[in-house]
């Protein structure tokens, strides 16, 4: 109990820590997702920007437009390390290197790379530009779309894992206190058997006592009583010799003479005293009889008694062990399978709730980054605009030079 008690505080500690790991996670999150939003927007805004400059129409008239030479002048100063692409190019690799971020150098390289190929085959660098723009658009979805479903994927298996921890450690506790109360109960049950089995041999014991005392009093009783009746009987048989005698009166001797009085008187002393004595001797084996009789019923009551409760008891007592036996092999059973779960949880913390850099600065370096790839797709814009502009313009003057 000591150990499981144990045990559930370090995971309660662990849980709180992880808790906090998954909020700050969270918070995290929707910052990033925020911010890959704005991201998004800008990028969009950019791409359509770039669209509406690609997208100008051409005459017949002129082999070469206006829109073409001045990409063509922009690839260029591109390539002298002039230009909004330059500039745009040079923006993004200080902010990659300012805030560590391998994406944002890739970008750069990728916008380098593109720019002298469309140099190189004479195409629109612009139209390079938006390529990049969409495939890192699609990319940003993409892991947007992996983060939110692997955030949920988190949210719920912790969630489930959590509250499947959570039910087994209830359990385990109630098992433990139902295993706990049953074992305390046989045990009572058991002592109190062991108690009702020791009364049980002091009350045979007092029993055969008792037998024992009854023979011999009843056998002293026996003895007595015949030896007081044949001593009664004596008497009896020599006043009715004496009084025959003196009652004939023809031997000069009579009833009413002195010593003939005091013989017979002696002797009906001694008959009073013998029938007496036979009564009491009586009355006390009855009531020895009777005493005897009572506490060998009460006896035999408590005898009775305390072996139905001894029979009860330890059947009682056995099924409590067995209930027992079986709630530790479902205690066993839930333990392995809390194991299991804990195993899981380790798992999922390691997947799911990640060592990150604190969140100020995580926000710092996001929002540099986003300052900056709004900066760089301001500086394109603007180029875009540029060129829309002197494409109008010439196509203003190529209708004037008609009516004319």
């Amino acid at each position: 109990m000591a150990v499981t008690a144990k045990d559930l505080t370090q995971n309660v500690n662990q849980l709180a820590d992880i808790h906090h790991d998954c909020m700050t996670k969270a918070t995290d999150f929707e910052v990033e997702t925020a911010s890959r939003a704005e991201e998004l927007k800008a990028l969009a805004k950019a791409k359509k920007i770039i669209k509406e400059a690609v997208a100008l129409p051409q005459t017949d008239d002129d082999q070469t437009s206006f829109l073409q030479l001045s990409s063509r002048r922009a690839a260029a100063k591109a390539r002298d390390g002039e230009g909004a692409g330059a500039e745009a190019v040079k923006l993004i690799k200080h902010l990659a290197r300012h805030t560590g971020s391998a994406v944002l150098m890739q970008l750069a390289d990728r916008i380098m790379a593109s720019s002298r190929m469309a140099q190189n085959s004479g195409d629109d660098p612009f139209a390079k530009i938006k390529g990049l723009i969409d495939e890192m658009i699609q990319k940003l979805l993409k892991e947007a779309e992996a983060e939110a479903a692997k955030k949920g994927y988190c949210d719920k298996e912790m969630g489930e894992t959590k509250t499947k921890r959570e039910d087994l450690t209830q359990e385990i506790e109630d098992l433990t206190a139902k295993i706990d109360k049953m074992t305390a109960d046989a045990k009572t049950l058991k002592e109190e058997v062991a108690v009702l089995s020791k009364e049980l041999a002091d009350l045979a014991k007092s029993q055969a006592e008792m037998d024992k005392i009854r023979e011999e009093q009843k056998s002293t009783y026996e003895s007595d009583k015949a030896e007081t009746e044949q001593g009664l009987d004596g008497i009896k048989l020599a006043l009715k010799v004496l009084r025959d005698y003196y009652a004939q009166g023809d031997k000069g001797h009579s009833a009413a003479s002195g010593s003939a009085s005091g013989i017979i008187g002696l002797l009906e002393v001694a008959e009073s005293d013998f029938s007496k004595g036979l009564e009491e001797m009586i009355s006390a084996e009855e009531s020895a009889v009777a005493e005897y009789e009572k506490a060998t019923k009460e006896n035999e009551v408590a005898k009775a008694t305390k072996e139905q409760d001894v029979k009860y008891k330890t059947k009682e007592a056995k099924a409590l062990d067995k209930s027992a036996a079986e709630a530790t092999g479902d205690k066993d059973g839930v333990n392995t399978e809390l194991d299991a779960v804990l195993e899981y949880w380790d798992k999922l913390t390691e997947e799911c709730v990640a060592k990150a850099d604190p969140y100020e600065e995580r926000k710092k370096r996001r929002e540099e980054e986003i300052a900056g790839l709004k900066e760089a797709l301001g500086i394109l814009s603007g180029e875009a605009v540029l060129l829309q502009q002197s494409a109008r313009r010439t196509v203003t003057v190529r209708r004037l030079r008609q009516k004319a």
